[in-house]
Order: structure tokens, then sequence, then C-alpha cells
């Protein structure tokens, strides 16, 4: 695959012949963002510069612990030399099971300085069987983790745990700096790999490299305000693509991270910047959270209701992109009372709206968006299967460049916006986590008393499922799924039955099955109430 910056070269006009040559041109103009060149290459690069502009500054808090950007910087070399005593080397992936804190943050500095990439996980959260999954994907002879969590990692022959905090209680202040440079690494070197939910049941690794991070973190508006002086919100999973948003984009930009504890209010009601879901915004009050300039949600659809009310106190914005395309390729700033869209494409990032047959759609017409630029990732890990699936050759820039189906619909307004019109597949977002109804339903038909279970989005925080025959254990069924998922893919509700409805041409019946779903929950919140 080719990674090739966007430069002043038009679309390759061969892919547009089909189009009137005013519908060519508006293709061309609304389809790709604006030339911008980041300030570095790799984003440790650009947390080194902080350390070295302001060594004193506090780069993180959490729970009454402050730790400066020289601290942070220090700590990471002397964390990266052990990671090279140890045999991690340029090009491993390295797990990170850890949970929201200060060493998390020297955990991944250090991997990404010896030019190798770190792996998020929440070992509070993820269940054990996945956390083991992860685990035999990756390369590092090395676990980081916590002592605290020490019981919830797997035991994997051939890797060893470092438990962070220990490390670090060691030499808590560093007097003395290490040598800077551990690897030559390069911007198209992996930064760290997230992993999402696959249709199989195992989860997909998604390779993100230093250039598709700085170029939405180092340029506008992905750098959201942050600067020296202010405060973001670290309040995301860390498994979650968004939480790089806010850590890394905090960091290299010298401002100082607070790193929540349970409380995600008391956290927000600090910040200067805050990045989010729209259901985590929708827990907030604006009015206590007067500090806040700037607010940006993604990872699932917005209410116009909560976007215009935040917009009406800061600057919020609203953006749209799957992990493969690095965090979001579409931001939109919004302005009270004017229609909610996800905006234009980020800088250096180009967005198509396509036909079935991967044609450019008239503008107006609803089509499937397709991501290209600088944002598109370097593929799933050991997956290239997968990955030749769902990155194709882009014939619109041509030269090499690859563009990814996000199996988003969307279509452009009249004036160059784009709006998501919902997904194409049971790809569903819930609380803003990315979940595959087909991976939920496998988990639950691992029960021996299923025979076939049906998953299905009931709202933006609730999946609820059927299974089958009605003689199936709910609670048997449940259990198989926390089991093997993480919690946010467990449904709230599980019902049985016999058999499911069918469709005229044979098909379960899921618009049905919804519809019972709907009103079996009218009926609960009525006799709630």
């Amino acid at each position: 695959m080719t990674f090739l910056p966007i430069d002043n070269r038009g679309f390759s006009r061969n892919a547009l012949v089909h189009l009137a040559g005013e519908q060519q041109d508006a293709f061309e103009q609304w389809g790709r963002g604006p030339f911008a060149q980041p300030g570095h290459g790799c984003v440790h690069f650009a947390i080194e510069a902080q350390a070295a502009l302001a060594p004193q500054a506090t780069a993180a808090v959490n729970q009454g612990q402050r730790i400066s950007y020289e601290q942070l910087d220090r700590q990471a070399n002397r964390l990266a030399t052990r990671l090279l005593e140890l045999g991690v080397k340029r090009g491993d992936t390295v797990p990170l099971f850890v949970e929201r804190s200060i060493p998390m943050l020297v955990g991944l500095l250090a991997v990404m300085k010896v030019g190798a990439a770190y792996v998020p996980q929440d070992a509070r959260i993820v269940p054990s069987m996945q956390l083991a999954m992860v685990l035999d994907a990756l390369t590092s002879p090395v676990i980081l983790t916590l002592s605290h969590l020490r019981g919830l990692v797997p035991e994997t022959q051939g890797k060893r745990c470092l438990y962070l905090d220990d490390f670090l209680a060691e030499a808590p202040w560093v007097a003395q700096g290490n040598p800077q440079v551990f690897a030559v690494v390069q911007p198209d070197d992996v930064c760290f790999v997230l992993f999402t939910s696959g249709t199989t049941g195992r989860p997909n690794g998604v390779r993100v490299t230093h250039r598709n991070l700085c170029n939405i973190l180092l340029t506008e508006p992905g750098r959201m305000g942050m600067a020296p002086g202010r405060t973001v919100g670290q309040i995301l999973n860390i498994g979650f693509d968004m939480a790089a948003w806010e850590i890394l984009g905090c960091l290299a930009h010298g401002a100082t991270l607070l790193i929540r504890g349970k409380d995600i209010p008391q956290a927000a009601e600090q910040c200067d910047v805050l990045i989010a879901t729209p259901s985590i915004l929708t827990t907030l009050d604006p009015e206590r959270c007067s500090a806040l300039k700037v607010v940006a949600v993604a990872g699932e659809p917005c209410p116009q209701a909560l976007a215009d009310r935040w917009a009406n106190q800061c600057e919020f914005y609203n953006g749209c992109g799957p992990t493969e395309t690095t965090i979001v390729n579409t931001l939109h700033r919004h302005v009270p009372g004017t229609p909610l869209t996800i905006g234009t494409p980020t800088p250096n990032n180009t967005v198509y709206v396509l036909d079935a047959e991967g044609r450019a759609c008239e503008l107006g017409e609803t089509g499937e968006m397709w991501a290209g630029g600088v944002c598109v990732t370097a593929g799933y890990l050991s997956n290239e299967e997968l990955t030749s699936e769902r990155y194709r050759p882009d014939p619109f820039l041509g030269a090499g460049a690859m563009m990814f189906r996000t199996r988003d619909l969307g279509r452009w307004t009249q004036d160059g916006q784009l709006e998501h019109l919902g997904r194409v597949d049971d790809q569903v977002k819930v609380r803003g986590f990315r979940v595959e109804l087909d991976a939920v339903s496998a988990a639950l038909e691992a029960d021996e008393g299923c025979a076939r279970a049906v998953s299905l989005k009931l709202d933006s925080r609730t999946l609820v499922a059927f299974v089958s025959p009605a003689s199936a254990s709910v609670e048997s069924c449940r259990h198989q799924c926390e089991q093997r998922l993480a919690y946010y893919c467990v449904p709230s509700a599980i019902y049985a039955l016999e058999t499911f409805p069918l469709t005229a041409r044979g098909k379960i019946d899921k618009a049905l099955l919804l519809q019972w779903a709907q009103q079996r929950q009218a009926v609960k919140e009525t006799g709630d109430a």
C-alpha cells in the first residue's frame, strides 16, 4: 500500500466521465480537504519538542499525581532502554494492558521511541478471552501492565509482564535523562494498533501510522485548540481510537492532560478541551462546564438539539470516521440553528460518495462514503484478505494511493457539506463503540442450548438479542457473551423464541424482531413509570 500526501494535482477525470462538467468540478472541490503540512512526521517527536520547550510544564495530572513534560520524557527514555534490553525491537506490537493513568502515558511514549506500536486495552473491563486473542496476534516479548491488574492479564508463554507502576517507583524523578534516539522511526511506521470487534468473533487490529496520526493531530481543526496552558480531558476508554485524540493530541501541543477517575462530569468541569461521544455529552450539563472552550464529538450520530446546546457555549465540532481512517476524516464546526452535518474532509484527506459499482454519485444523491488521502491506515494486522476487501486502489487520486470503504451512507448538501445517513451493513455504534452484530450473535450461540441468535441495535445505547429455541437459557447465553466480548457488546435484553419469523425470501425478519423489541421496551418503561 502507498501512502502519499495530497499535493496540488487534480483528481483523475477518467473516473468522472459519466458526470457533467460542473458536477466533476464540485466532486473534486468538495471531496478533498485542504493541503497542510504537519509540523512533525512522528508523534513522539512533537512530544519531545514540548519537553524541550517547557520541561517543567505539567504534562498530566491524575487523582493528585502530577508529571512534568521533562519527567515524562526522561521516564519514557528509561523505559525505552529497558524495552530494548528485554528484546523489543522496531516494528514490534507491544500490548499495553492498563487503565487510565500516568504510567500508561510513560508506557505508550516509550514504545513509540523504540519504533514499535503500542496496543491499548483496558484490562479491567476487557474479558480475559479477548485479551488472550489480542496477545496471540502480537509480536512483543513484553506485556506492559500495572501491578494491581496482576491476574487479569492472561498468562502467555514467551511474554514477560513489566509492571509500569513498579518500574516508575524504582526512580520516580529520574535526575539524568537517557539518550533520546532509540530507533530510526519513519512516518510510515505503525504507531499503535487498535482492535475492533470482527465478524468472526475475533478482534481485528487496525494499524495506524505516525503519518496518519500527525495528519489529524497536528493540523487544523484536529488540533482542537490544544495548547500550553490549556487542560484536555482524558475521559474515554483507552482502547477507543478517540482516546488517542485526547492523549497524544494534548501531549503533542504542550497542554495538560486531566486523566479522570470514575467521575466524568467532575473531570469535564475542569477542562478547556473535551472530546467525547454524543452519548457521554448528554450526561453533562453545559452550565457546569463553563471553562470548556472547545468540544468535539464523534463515534455515533449526534442529535441536532445536543449540538445546538453546546455550540451556544463553545466551539463545537461534529466529526465522523471509522478507526481505519484515523479517528475522524471529516469535521464540521456547528453553528446553532443551522443543519448539523459531518462537515468536509480534514486536511490532506478525501471523501467520495460512490454507488454500488464504485462510480461517483451525482451530487445530492445518496451513496456509500469512501475515504482517501493520508487518513487511510496501513490495513489490518495479519489479515491481508480483509485488508484487500476493505482497502482499494484510489481511482481518483491515482499514483498508488489507497481508499477505504467506510460502509457509511452519505450525500453532499447543496453547499458542499456531508450528511451522514446511517450504515450499509450490520456494523453499528453503541455508546460510541463499534459493534459487529454478527460477533454478538456468534457469542450468544456459543451456549450449547442456543441454536440461533439475532442481535439488533435498539437505540444509541442499547443492544437487544433473540435466541432460539425457547428452551435456551437467557442467563447462560448472556454469560457466554460476557466471557467473549467487551461490556458494551453485551445485549441489555435477551428474549428466547421457539422460532424466528422469516421474510418472503426466507431470511430472518429483523425488522419484525426489532418492532417486537421496541414494543417490549415500551411496555417495560410504562410499567416502571
